[in-house]
């Protein structure tokens, strides 16, 4: 997209990455805070983007690979934030992210996610995406980078009318 202008990029090993849950918390806190500082509502946007961003890195946390570069890059492209995680992964890894994939392109995605959330049973790993792209109206890619990366991006609108 021509129009992305790059707000912050954060990157790092994936095993210190991995090696605290906290890191999940703390990077989604500190990325919203510096990039919603212009916005009309800088806490109500610091609140939605960092409650969206910790989602996305509680999955990249739970599904990567053992080694190499971890990193999260946030942009916007027109009224969107764009949150672009680029991580490891091996073939548990990519198996998960290829079935994320097929399941958010289903047109009952919002019954999915219903089914999943109110599921009695094994809760569905893909809860977090689906929760991602019905409750934030994201627009969600993942896009496999050779056999050993992948790129999971998320493209939402939270100001005005879409949030």
């Amino acid at each position: 997209m021509s129009d992305t202008k790059p707000l912050l990029e954060v990157s790092m090993g994936i095993d210190q990455f991995a090696s605290e849950w906290l890191h999940c918390d703390r990077i989604s806190s500190y990325v919203a805070r510096m990039v919603s500082h212009n916005r009309p509502d800088p806490l109500l946007h610091a609140n939605l983007l960092s409650s969206a961003l910790n989602e996305l890195l509680e999955i990249a946390f739970a599904h990567h690979g053992p080694h190499g570069e971890f990193s999260c890059r946030v942009s916007r492209s027109g009224g969107a934030d764009v949150i672009e995680l680029n991580l490891p992964c091996d073939d548990a890894a990519l198996g998960f992210y290829k079935g994320a994939a097929e399941q958010l392109k289903r047109p009952d995605l919002t019954q999915i996610y219903h089914k999943a959330l109110f599921s009695p049973g094994p809760g569905d790993p893909h809860l977090g995406l689906l929760e991602i792209a019905v409750d934030y109206k994201a627009t969600i890619s993942i896009e496999p980078r050779g056999s050993n990366r992948v790129t999971v991006a998320a493209a939402m609108q939270l100001e005005g009318a879409a949030a």
